[in-house]
Protein backbone atom coordinates (compact mmCIF):
# COMPACT_ATOMS: atom_id res chain seq x y z
CA UNK A 1 0.00 0.00 0.00
CA UNK A 2 1.02 3.43 -1.21
CA UNK A 3 1.79 6.54 1.81
CA UNK A 4 2.26 8.90 -0.62
CA UNK A 5 1.15 12.60 0.13
CA UNK A 6 0.33 13.70 -2.73
CA UNK A 7 -0.47 11.15 -5.99
CA UNK A 8 2.04 10.89 -8.21
CA UNK A 9 -0.38 12.79 -11.19
CA UNK A 10 -0.82 15.62 -8.93
CA UNK A 11 2.32 15.85 -8.56
CA UNK A 12 3.50 15.99 -12.10
CA UNK A 13 0.52 18.28 -13.19
CA UNK A 14 2.31 20.86 -10.81
CA UNK A 15 5.66 20.14 -11.35
CA UNK A 16 4.74 21.51 -14.94
CA UNK A 17 2.81 24.45 -13.98
CA UNK A 18 5.91 25.59 -11.75
CA UNK A 19 7.93 24.40 -14.18
CA UNK A 20 6.20 26.63 -17.15
CA UNK A 21 5.38 29.38 -14.85
CA UNK A 22 9.12 29.78 -14.44
CA UNK A 23 9.93 28.89 -18.08
CA UNK A 24 7.57 32.39 -19.82
CA UNK A 25 8.53 34.94 -17.33
CA UNK A 26 12.61 35.28 -17.47
CA UNK A 27 12.56 35.38 -21.33
CA UNK A 28 9.35 37.74 -21.49
CA UNK A 29 10.89 40.35 -19.11
CA UNK A 30 9.10 42.42 -16.90
CA UNK A 31 5.78 44.92 -17.82
CA UNK A 32 4.31 42.99 -19.70
CA UNK A 33 0.44 43.31 -20.02
CA UNK A 34 -0.87 40.19 -17.79
CA UNK A 35 -2.29 39.00 -20.67
CA UNK A 36 0.61 38.53 -22.33
CA UNK A 37 2.10 36.44 -19.56
CA UNK A 38 -1.19 34.45 -19.45
CA UNK A 39 -1.26 33.61 -23.00
CA UNK A 40 2.51 32.45 -23.35
CA UNK A 41 2.00 30.42 -20.03
CA UNK A 42 -1.23 28.51 -21.80
CA UNK A 43 0.92 27.87 -24.98
CA UNK A 44 3.81 26.09 -22.66
CA UNK A 45 1.14 24.49 -20.48
CA UNK A 46 0.19 23.00 -23.81
CA UNK A 47 3.72 21.86 -25.17
CA UNK A 48 3.83 20.08 -21.67
CA UNK A 49 0.94 17.81 -22.05
CA UNK A 50 -1.92 20.01 -20.64
CA UNK A 51 -5.51 21.07 -21.97
CA UNK A 52 -4.96 24.93 -21.11
CA UNK A 53 -8.07 27.02 -21.11
CA UNK A 54 -8.06 30.78 -20.55
CA UNK A 55 -10.59 33.49 -18.38
CA UNK A 56 -12.46 30.16 -17.66
CA UNK A 57 -16.10 30.72 -15.88
CA UNK A 58 -16.43 29.66 -12.19
CA UNK A 59 -20.10 29.14 -10.66
CA UNK A 60 -20.36 31.27 -7.50
CA UNK A 61 -23.29 30.69 -5.20
CA UNK A 62 -24.62 32.43 -1.89
CA UNK A 63 -27.34 31.25 -0.22
CA UNK A 64 -28.02 28.71 -2.83
CA UNK A 65 -28.67 31.58 -5.31
CA UNK A 66 -26.49 31.81 -8.31
CA UNK A 67 -24.32 34.74 -8.66
CA UNK A 68 -23.46 35.35 -12.40
CA UNK A 69 -20.43 36.61 -13.53
CA UNK A 70 -18.74 35.32 -10.26
CA UNK A 71 -15.50 34.38 -10.96
CA UNK A 72 -12.81 33.60 -13.97
CA UNK A 73 -9.72 31.70 -13.56
CA UNK A 74 -7.15 32.88 -15.84
CA UNK A 75 -5.98 29.68 -16.83
CA UNK A 76 -7.77 26.24 -16.27
CA UNK A 77 -6.22 22.81 -17.61
CA UNK A 78 -7.11 19.49 -17.86
CA UNK A 79 -4.61 16.52 -18.65
CA UNK A 80 -4.50 15.53 -22.49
Amino acid sequence: MSHELIPQHVDDVARAIVDSAFGVRPPLGPGLLESVYEKCLARELGIRGLRPQRQVSIPVSDKGEDIQFGFRADIASTRR
